[in-house]
C-alpha cells in the first residue's frame, strides 16, 4: 500500500526570506509531517512531491521520506510577465506528475494546497487516484479552488469555510499537530530559558514577516510586563535587541527548534500572530493567547479571518495591529491572564484536538473505496 503526499504549500523561492528563516520555513512543512506517524503505523509507503528547488526538500528528507521534484509556476490574478511562461512550467509539471503516478501508482494523494499540486492533483485525476485535499485559510486559495473539482473530499481548520466547499465533500478536521508538540515538559522549559516557578510566564511568538511591530510593541511595556511575568520572546531572525541581553525575567531567542515544545509547556499565555497553523497549535495545546493578526495592509486578510473565527469561538483575544499602543497591548495581555481559564474551557469543548487520526481516516476510507 503506498500513499503519496504532495507539497505542503505555495511554492517558495530559492533564498531570500523563506530561505533564511529556518523557524518560518519549518511551519509551512509540519502539518503534513504531523500526519508522517499515523501513516506509517497504518502500513503505508509515503512519498512526497514537491518543486525542484523547494526549500521544504531537506525538511522532508532528513524525515527520512523520498521527495521527488517536479516543474511548477504560479498562476496569478494581476499582471506579471511571469504570467508569459508560468503556464509553460505548469504544463511540464502536469507530465512530470503523470509520469511519477504512472511509475509510483499510488492509493492516495494528499494535498496540503499551493501551486506544485495543481499537476499533482491533476494527474492523479487522470490516473483515477483519489485526492484529499486540506484548505489551511479560511477562504481557498486560487490553487485549492483549481484543485477541489478533483478531490473526493476537501479538509478545512474553519467553520466558516464549509460554506466555500462543496457539501458532499467538506470535512471540518483542523490542522495536524505534530504528537510531538503536546509532549513537552513545563520545567525543561523552564530550565531551556532559565527561569523559574516564581511567575506566570508569558511567550511571545513574533513570527518573522511583519513581526517588527509585535517586537517592538512588546519591548516597549517589557518594564510593565516583568512585574507580573516573565518572558520569552521568539522574534525572528535579525529582530534580538542587544540592549535587553542579562535583562532578568526576559529571554529573547531569534527561533527555536527541537525545545519549542517545552517552551509551550512553560506558557501560562501566549501572544502570537495568527497564521492558520500557528493557532491550531495553540488550540491544540490549549493554550491562552492572544492573536495580532498581520494587517490586510501587509497580506490577503487571511490571518484577521482567522483570529475573528478563534475569537467568536471563544478560543482566543484579538488586537489588531491598527489598533496595538502600549496601553492596548497592556490591557489584553492582562485581560488575557485574569480570564485565561475562561479561554481554555472553550478550547476544552473544541471536536477539532485531533485532526491526525481525522485525516488518516479520511485517507483508510478513500483507499478502501478506491
Amino acid at each position: 500500500m503506498q500513499l503519496m503526499l504532495t507539497i505542503l504549500v505555495d511554492v517558495f523561492p530559492s533564498g531570500g526570506f523563506y530561505e533564511k528563516n529556518h523557524f518560518n520555513r519549518r511551519r509551512y512543512v509540519t502539518p503534513n509531517l504531523a500526519l508522517l506517524p499515523s501513516l506509517k503505523k497504518a502500513g503505508y509507503e509515503i512519498r512526497y512531491i514537491g518543486s525542484y528547488q523547494g526549500i521544504e526538500r531537506k525538511l522532508i528528507e532528513g524525515a527520512g521520506i523520498p521527495y521527488d521534484g517536479i516543474s511548477s509556476g504560479k498562476l496569478r490574478r494581476y499582471f506579471d510577465l511571469k504570467n508569459f511562461s508560468d503556464p509553460f512550467r505548469v504544463a511540464k509539471g502536469y507530465f512530470e506528475a503523470l509520469r511519477l503516478m504512472k511509475r509510483y501508482k499510488p492509493d492516495v494523494v494528499f494535498s496540503k494546497g499551493g501551486f506544485v499540486a495543481v499537476p499533482v492533483v491533476l494527474a492523479a485525476k487522470h490516473y483515477k487516484v483519489p485526492v484529499i485535499i486540506h484548505e489551511s485559510d479560511m477562504t481557498p486559495g486560487l490553487a485549492n479552488k483549481i484543485c477541489i473539482p478533483s478531490a473526493a473530499k476537501v479538509c478545512c481548520n474553519f467553520p466558516e469555510t464549509l460554506k466555500y466547499l462543496p457539501k458532499d465533500k467538506a470535512v471540518l478536521t483542523g490542522s495536524p499537530i505534530r504528537a510531538e508538540l503536546l509532549e513537552g515538559d513545563r520545567k525543561a522549559g523552564l530550565s531551556y530559558a532559565h527561569l523559574t516557578e516564581d511567575k506566570p510566564v508569558l511567550l511571545i511568538i513574533g513570527g518573522s514577516l511583519g513581526s517588527v511591530a509585535v517586537n517592538t510593541a512588546v519591548r516597549k511595556i517589557l518594564p510593565q510586563l516583568l512585574n507580573t511575568f516573565q518572558v520569552i520572546h521568539i522574534c525572528g531572525k535579525g529582530n534580538l535587541d542587544e540592549s535587553l541581553i542579562g535583562t532578568e525575567g526576559y529571554v529573547q531567542y531569534e527561533y527555536v527548534d527541537a525545545p519549542l515544545k517545552h517552551l509551550f509547556a512553560a506558557a501560562d499565555v501566549v501572544i502570537s500572530r495568527a497564521g492558520a497553523n500557528s493557532i491550531c497549535e495553540l488550540l491544540a495545546l490549549r493554550k491562552p493567547n492572544l492573536l495580532i493578526p498581520l494587517s490586510a495592509a501587509a497580506s490577503r486578510g487571511d490571518q484577521i479571518l482567522n483570529a475573528d473565527s478563534f475569537a467568536h469561538q471563544g478560543f482566543s483575544k484579538v488586537l489588531k495591529e491598527e489598533d496595538l499602543s502600549d496601553k492596548a497591548l497592556s490591557t489584553a495581555v492582562f485581560d488575557l491572564y485574569k480570564n485565561r481559564e475562561t479561554y481554555i474551557n472553550a478550547m476544552e469543548k473544541s471536536s477539532l484536538s485531533n485532526a491526525v487520526e481525522t485525516i488518516t481516516s479520511l485517507i483508510e476510507s478513500c483507499v478502501s473505496h478506491s
